[in-house]
């Protein structure tokens, strides 16, 4: 219940200091923090895969952690000032839709800022399981799962609305069609992927990818060295797409 309480004053404290803004601040807010969730999803594999030429080898697991909530604070920074300067005044409107309007944007931008920073979790420098974190579950007084919320989100947008010509520019996982008694092609492996590189970091291990596509959409898996590989980078353990730098839209 730790997590669960930490979430819940996190989202109490956004709703709060959101509706603050009044029916005009909160949409901006919640627009803001939309749009940042999904270019700091979009662009921070990319950019971690940029920093490990930075961190040494200790800090080989860090850079995803911090590109992804550092670009995330960054987009919000940039889409508040930018607002700000935009659209200096409020409109007025009827008390009654004063208030539900800021209570209604407050809590959406609420929710989303609380399942992005449970989001962030998947790539924290963390043992597979703590804090009563786990990759399975609905983490959220076990009710709902805004992190993986979030990444379904992302996924969809990536399939559709950010395809170019009829062809997805697939945010996470490799196409596998033809799979017998089932009807997905696509198969994300984000909790999967990272949850595996949290516990060999936490046992100190090294881990290895084995590449079983051959294309950027290739499936692949990743296998836990052996003790004789125990200085294998760590935070390779990105998605397709990161590793060959191309973020989805």
């Amino acid at each position: 219940m730790i997590l669960s309480i930490l979430l819940l004053v996190i989202l109490a404290a956004v709703v709060w200091s959101v509706a603050s803004e009044g029916p005009w601040g909160a949409t901006i807010m919640f627009f803001s923090v939309l749009f940042s969730g999904l270019l700091a999803l979009n662009f921070f594999e990319p950019v971690a895969a940029t920093l490990d030429s930075v961190f040494p080898a200790t800090w080989a697991v860090h850079p995803d952690f911090f590109s992804l909530l550092g670009l995330f604070t960054l987009f919000i920074v940039l889409f508040r000032v930018a607002t700000l300067y935009l659209l200096p005044s409020y409109v007025e409107v009827h008390p009654m839709v004063y208030e539900g309007a800021r209570w209604v944007f407050a809590g959406f931008t609420g929710y989303m800022a609380m399942g992005f920073i449970l989001l962030s979790l998947h790539t924290a420098p963390m043992p597979r399981e703590f804090i009563g974190f786990k990759p399975e579950n609905n983490n959220f007084f076990g009710v709902t799962a805004p992190d993986r919320q979030w990444l379904g989100f992302m996924q969809y947008l990536s399939e559709k609305n950010f395809s170019r010509f009829g062809e997805p520019r697939i945010f996470d996982g490799p196409v596998k069609a033809g799979v017998i008694g089932v009807d997905n092609t696509i198969w994300p492996s984000f909790p999967i992927r990272y949850a595996s590189r949290r516990d060999a970091y936490s046992r100190n291990l090294g881990v290895e990818y084995v590449d079983m596509g051959g294309s950027e959409s290739g499936s692949g898996g990743w296998n836990q060295g052996d003790q004789n590989k125990s200085n294998d980078d760590p935070g390779n353990l990105r998605g397709p797409g990161a590793r060959k730098g191309a973020p989805a839209f």
